[in-house]
């Protein structure tokens, strides 16, 4: 693991941590970043190169000048609303764009890839906790990208011999328990942040979608995986594809739901804020429950969630918010 590692999206939010948790073990790690939703000051702990997976030429200089012994792709634009809204925008970043990365991995000696993927391949759910087994069947412009992306890694393996992961995360949350990173969309849409931005008085509320459904409490059920543990596994991904181990998709979670009731209850419990919420209207295409079966990596892999407990997943979100200002 000594060896360099390039990290495409590692100016932002799980690129970030994932560097500094690189650079820790002692990697050299360059960060290829464009900075669209990342921040360079995120990126201190890897070299930063500031540039698009869209520039095929730049990639080309990349890995020309550096041998690389991994490659972490964190780059996809994220937001199912926006992807409905600007589905162009999310196959050309998405799509196109790592078909890019693809082409210089496999022109360049073929390091192993570890990709970001998502739950949202699996749409609805027909069966919990979900299964990498499951159909894939998504519901959305976002999960179609990552689907399709999947399908080439398979494809590039076949024809290249493109060795690959492809994490399928579920809800992605917390914070570097040092405090030093953290979560910060512009505009956020996650709901832990959310709820932190109303305990800090940076909002006034929060809207619930919905109280109807078919839970014990009627809002969603949500499976929620510390940043770092999302981290972790990355590396033992990566070291497995080094091995020589073979190239599939793993879910990424805990195997525990908890309520859109229970993260606010339990923000409250440790900000000692009101969170003054709105139930509002469903969001179309929003399931029930969605978690996840991830016992594959844990008994193949080894991983085992180091921060699986709501509470100190939203004490670390909070402590970086505090940091911040």
């Amino acid at each position: 693991m000594n060896k360099r590692i390039l990290v495409i999206g590692g100016a932002g939010y799980i690129g970030s941590h994932m560097v500094k948790m690189l650079a820790d073990l002692g990697t050299s790690v360059i960060v290829l970043d464009n900075l669209t939703t990342g921040y360079a000051d995120a990126a201190r702990y890897g070299k930063l190169v500031i540039g698009d997976t869209a520039d095929r030429l730049l990639l080309e200089r990349l890995f020309t000048e550096h041998t690389f012994s991994g490659v972490m792709h964190f780059a996809a634009f994220s937001q199912v609303g926006q992807s409905s809204q600007h589905p162009a925008m999310y196959y050309r970043n998405n799509v196109i764009n790592t078909m890019n990365v693809l082409d210089a991995i496999t022109s360049h000696g073929s390091p192993p890839l570890v990709f970001s993927s998502t739950a949202a391949v699996y749409g609805e759910p027909r069966q919990i906790p979900i299964p990498e087994a499951h159909p894939l069947s998504p519901i959305n412009p976002y999960g179609n990208s990552k689907l399709m992306v999947e399908t080439m890694l398979a494809d590039y393996e076949q024809a290249y011999g493109l060795r690959w992961a492809a994490l399928r995360y579920f809800n992605a949350a917390g914070a570097d328990p040092a405090g030093e990173l953290g979560e910060r969309h512009n505009p956020e849409t996650h709901l832990i942040p959310l709820c932190l931005q109303v305990a800090a008085d940076l909002r006034p509320h929060l809207a619930v979608y919905g109280d109807d459904y078919p839970t014990p409490d009627g809002t969603c059920i949500r499976d929620y995986v510390h940043v770092e543990d999302i981290c972790s596994a990355h590396l033992l991904a990566l070291r497995h594809l080094q091995a020589g181990g073979i190239s599939r998709p793993w879910n990424l979670g805990n195997g525990t739901g908890f309520s859109v009731a229970e993260v606010l209850d339990t923000v409250r419990a440790i900000t000692s804020a009101a969170l003054p919420f709105e139930v509002v209207a469903r969001r179309p295409g929003d399931p029930a429950i969605l978690v996840a079966n991830a016992s594959d990596i844990q008994q193949r892999l080894g991983w085992d969630p180091r921060y699986p407990d709501l509470e100190t997943i939203i004490r670390h979100a909070w402590q970086w918010m505090r940091n911040t200002g």
